[in-house]
Parts: structure tokens; C-alpha cells; sequence
């Protein structure tokens, strides 16, 4: 009698710890991994204590756009899609890829910096909406 209360115990004990393992898992992954995913005009209309790790997209502004010669990466202004008067500083060292240009629409994902306001890009992908759009006519047609 003593052995199946105790073996209930046991069994409770294990997945007691089983399913608080598993929620702290899931918690903690959630909180550490979550990235907001913003346009430009929504990333300005944050508070600045609430800008901090962001996935930002829109399109490259050519005016102001450098690109550093002595190693890799570029500082351009991101527009905002709807709204091109709207743009954030976005400074990134990296690899460029090749279909980065002015006016190419482009996902940034990084931190703004505090001091000055600017976003530090670690990603930078462009998108080439022309490149795919004749093979997805071809594969429709």
C-alpha cells in the first residue's frame, strides 16, 4: 500500500519538474528571441526606452548613402514604404549584397544605438522584387 502511494509521489515530483522545465524553456525563448518587426514609421512612433532590438524594413534613400571604402559595410537613410518622408538612420558593417542599391527595398535587423538614435544593422537583406518577378510570370504563363 505504502509502495503505489509512494510511487505516485514520485510520478507527481517528475512531472511537477517535467512541465516547469518545459515552461521556463518556453519563456525564456520566447522573451530572448522575440524581434519586433517594424516599418519605419512605427519604429519612430515608439518611445525611444522602447526601441531596442528591431527587424526593420523599407527602402534605401539615395541621397546620403555611403558606403565604407577601407572595410566592409554602408550608412544609409531606410524610408519608410507609405511615407518617404519619414527615414532612420541605419549604419551597417558587413558584407553588401549585390542588389543592394538606392531604392531597393531592404530588411535591417539590429539595435538602436541610444546616444544618437541611429539603428546598428548586424543583418542587412535586400529585396529585388524585379529579379523574381519575371520567372514567377514565366511559371504562370
Amino acid at each position: 500500500m505504502t509502495r503505489t502511494k509512494s510511487n505516485k509521489i514520485v510520478y507527481l515530483v517528475a512531472l511537477f519538474l517535467f512541465l516547469g522545465g518545459l515552461g521556463w524553456l518556453v519563456l525564456s525563448g520566447i522573451s530572448e528571441d522575440s524581434v519586433y518587426f517594424l516599418n519605419v514609421s512605427e519604429a519612430l512612433a515608439l518611445e525611444p526606452a522602447k526601441r531596442e532590438q528591431a527587424r526593420l524594413f523599407g527602402s534605401v534613400d539615395a541621397a546620403d548613402l555611403r558606403a565604407d571604402a577601407q572595410s566592409l559595410g554602408v550608412s544609409f537613410n531606410l524610408l519608410d514604404k507609405f511615407d518617404h518622408s519619414k527615414s532612420i538612420r541605419v549604419n551597417y558593417r558587413g558584407a553588401v549584397p549585390d542588389t543592394f542599391k538606392p531604392g531597393a527595398e531592404v530588411i535591417v535587423e539590429g539595435r538602436f544605438d541610444k546616444t544618437d538614435g541611429a539603428f546598428t544593422a548586424n543583418t542587412l537583406i535586400t529585396k529585388c522584387p524585379s529579379k523574381y518577378k519575371k520567372k514567377s510570370e514565366e511559371a504562370q504563363g
